[in-house]
């Protein structure tokens, strides 16, 4: 089975819709999508991102910006911009997304393996993994974790393969070979705002059989989501920030 895995789309419609056609035209044909999270934040058309990846996608996984658009979290402690994105995007939402993003999971596991959109441990914190330190920590809950895990909110590239005497160890693509015998985590990218130095627009997809795991890139109209978020009453940094894919 192929399993199309993507998240932070962070409505950016102009990213989101080349990822989808991608998908579409790959052969062999994918059998399932899953999002992993952060739908909404920093883009301009929350709504629009909302309606394909509910259409597209058979699990979404909650995103931190998603549970505080749709009243989960507090983000009160945000730096300003963020915050005032959130405001902006919770009073655009149309009601229907916000109850969609309400029931959404914080993990959903597939036999081995587990969708999230941070760290799997403590999943309601949203916390980081992109690093080894990080990466480390995570085998004190060895039995915790499922054999494969499928992560965003980073916004990076970077995946760790772990083993109670070897510790963590970085393991690079384009295409992931797993191991028997060892855990991972996959941190597999952004599709609306990529943060690993490469602009275009990132997805994924699992082969069940191989054991692989492939990150493919995409280029969209980088020009466009921008002017719609500099005509928006959004921060300008985050219209910027698209263009180098950091």
């Amino acid at each position: 089975m192929l399993i199309g895995i993507f998240s932070d789309v962070h409505a950016n419609i102009d990213a989101l819709k080349p990822v989808v056609e991608a998908y579409k035209a790959h052969e062999p044909p994918i059998d399932t999508f899953v999002c992993l999270g952060d739908v909404v934040g920093y883009g301009a058309e929350p709504n629009a991102c909302c309606e394909v990846v509910r259409d597209l996608a058979e699990v979404t996984i909650l995103g931190n910006h998603d549970a505080a658009v749709c009243g989960r979290m507090n983000y009160a402690y945000y730096y300003d911009a963020a915050r005032n994105a959130l405001d902006w995007h919770a009073n655009k939402l149309e009601e229907t997304h916000h109850e969609w993003l309400r029931t959404l999971p914080y993990r959903e596991d597939w036999d081995n393996l587990c969708f999230c959109h941070g760290s799997p441990i403590n999943k309601e914190d949203f916390e980081y993994v992109f690093n080894l330190q990080q990466a480390n920590q995570l085998i004190e809950h060895w039995d915790e974790l499922n054999e494969i895990t499928f992560i965003g909110h980073s916004h990076l590239t970077k995946s760790f393969s772990l083993h109670p005497e070897d510790g963590a160890v970085e393991v690079f693509g384009p295409t992931i070979t797993f191991e028997e015998g060892r855990k991972y985590i996959v941190t597999v990218g952004s599709v609306g705002q990529p943060r690993d130095n490469d602009n275009r627009a990132c997805y994924g997809v699992y082969d069940t059989e191989a054991r692989t795991f492939t990150f493919h890139r995409v280029e969209y109209d980088i020009r466009e989501a921008a002017r719609k978020i500099f005509e928006s009453e959004l921060s300008s940094d985050f219209a910027k920030r698209l263009f180098f894919g950091i």
